[in-house]
């Protein structure tokens, strides 16, 4: 069963004693342990840092095919499709406005993503779909465990570009530990270079990449090549090629393990009708070969301890111990184990996506039930609920969100003039927001006052003040005008609630009206004509 390619196997780490299933779920814990080796007497600091600190191991992860490899080949090869290709993407928003599909402009505070555009005063919309993808992950890990660690996580996702790198240039599994160890050779040392460059090359290529979302791709391109990007595009390169570089060619799982905190929140999420990956060591136990268990057959498992599991792991787990932090569900330790199984003509599963709940009733007798099936749980419909209804909220918000906007403050200090004819003045501050990408006339009307009221700009003179006024308005643009209004004498009010109207004159006719207030002095208070 062992591959022409592979020229020895790493030695079996010794098995662990049988779990007692019926007894974790039920009392909330595993049995309990063996108890520790007693340690030899010396000084206290020795010993802790013995205890608590081990040397990390590099990982060589060796190469497997099944299901799960190619599912992880599929999202690998999407995920980067997307993050790489998007910004060269064009969308065609007429001449007012850029052509990229997706682009964060942050000099002009705007959010594209195709046909969506995102204002700041919009930015609950960017809220929003932070919580989808917070309640997503959510939604996520309650049904398939870490399946975001295991398949679409960037830091998996490049952790395995680059595996794939050091099989190309020093082999698989076993030659990769030989070489390793072998002495600094100059055949080595050319690996090593040749391979490095290639890891700099995807580093370089990946912060390249980022730093496209927030400009016109091929605009700065080519000022990035001739010298002419802004100091923050060269900071950001560099920042993201040294970063990548070094998670990705070399911390690896030590970031799944010790840096990141999902790992320790989804823990918090799992529950025994959870799927994860787990083997099922009321099968597998005792381990044995199959030259033992030949001799042997009811002193020994299905588990023929070849260590397969352990050595296609991207993270070096070892399944069998049961779930630990390192294990980001994968599922690679199932494709080798269901090949060996196949192999020596045992039934597929003994590593398998079950829930605790689902290994409980099996290890007592009952059929195996299809993993599909803990789907169908509330916890499951609640999340999906709550993230369906965000994200249809969302959806109704863009549909019927209009694209002119109107803001009104009116002055404070003084809140009105009182002029020599009695008339009174207020003075306010329009934002006219057009969120079109063409040009708009929009209509400003007074809505609310008396009779006589009118209304004047600092473009248009006294003389030509009227309670309608058309302002012209650019393309994707806020236009701020200070607006004049004046009441003849006789009102009794000493403030007055009206609003302003903003109508666009263009086939939408989209209106906004903002409310505000018109100061004047109290009657009962006499004042000096100025």
């Amino acid at each position: 069963m062992a591959e022409s390619d592979e020229l020895e196997r790493p030695a079996p780490p010794p098995a662990p004693l049988s779990r007692d299933w019926a007894g974790a779920l039920e009392q909330g814990a595993a049995a309990p342990p063996l108890a520790a080796a007693p340690q030899p007497a010396g000084d206290a600091h020795d010993l802790l840092r013995t205890d608590l600190y081990s040397k990390g191991q590099t990982v060589h992860n060796k190469r497997i095919d099944g299901p799960f490899r190619r599912f992880k080949w599929l999202v690998m090869l999407v995920t980067l499709t997307i993050y790489y290709a998007t910004p060269w993407l064009r969308w065609d928003r007429g001449p007012y406005a850029p052509d990229q599909a997706v682009l964060v402009d942050l000099a002009n505070r705007r959010f594209y993503m195709f046909d969506i555009e995102i204002w700041p005063h919009e930015f609950y919309f960017v809220a929003g779909m932070l919580i989808i993808a917070g309640i997503g992950l959510f939604l996520i890990t309650s049904a398939v465990g870490r399946a975001w660690c295991g398949y679409a996580c960037p830091q998996t996702v490049w952790t395995d570009v680059f595996q794939h790198v050091d099989r190309f240039f020093d082999g698989d599994r076993n030659a990769r530990i030989r070489l390793d160890k072998a002495p600094w050779t100059a055949s080595k040392i050319a690996r090593r270079s040749a391979k490095w460059a290639v890891y700099l090359a995807i580093a370089f290529w990946t912060g390249g990449a980022w730093i496209m979302y927030f400009a016109d791709a091929p605009t700065l391109t080519r000022d990035f090549w001739t010298g002419n990007a802004a100091p923050v595009a060269y900071a950001t390169v560099g920042i993201l090629t040294g970063t990548t570089f070094w998670l990705g060619g070399f911390m690896r799982e030590q970031v799944c393990i010790y840096m990141c905190p999902w790992p320790r929140i989804q823990t918090a999420m799992l529950d025994e009708k959870s799927l994860i990956v787990t083997y099922k060591d009321w099968r597998g136990e005792q381990r044995g070969s199959l030259k033992k268990a030949a001799k042997s057959p009811e002193a020994y498992g299905d588990c023929i301890d070849c260590n397969m599991c352990v050595a296609v792991c991207p993270t070096g787990v070892d399944i069998r111990e049961g779930q630990q932090i390192g294990c980001i569900t994968c599922g690679l330790c199932i494709d080798a184990c269901d090949r060996v199984m196949a192999e020596v003509g045992r039934p597929r599963g003994l590593i398998d996506y079950a829930t605790l709940d689902q290994c409980k009733a099996e290890a007592a007798g009952a059929p195996a039930t299809p993993a599909w099936k803990a789907l169908l749980r509330p916890r499951v419909f609640l999340y999906f609920g709550v993230w369906g209804a965000i994200g249809a909220g969302l959806l109704f918000a863009l549909g019927t969100r209009t694209h002119t906007d109107l803001t009104v403050s009116p002055d404070r200090n003084p809140p009105y003039m009182l002029l020599k004819d009695g008339s009174v003045r207020n003075a306010y501050t329009l934002r006219l927001r057009n969120m079109e990408a063409r040009p708009r006339d929009m209509e400003v009307a007074l809505v609310g006052l008396p009779r006589g009221a009118v209304m004047w700009t600092d473009a248009v003179s006294v003389e030509n003040a009227a309670p309608v006024q058309v302002i012209a308005v650019p393309a994707n643009e806020t236009r701020i005008v200070r607006a004049y209004v004046m009441l003849p004498p006789g009102s009794e009010d000493d403030s007055l609630e009206f609003a302003f109207r903003l109508t666009s004159l263009d086939e939408q006719g989209e209106q906004d009206i903002a409310e505000t207030t018109f100061a004047q002095p109290d009657p009962a208070t006499p004042e000096d004509d100025e």
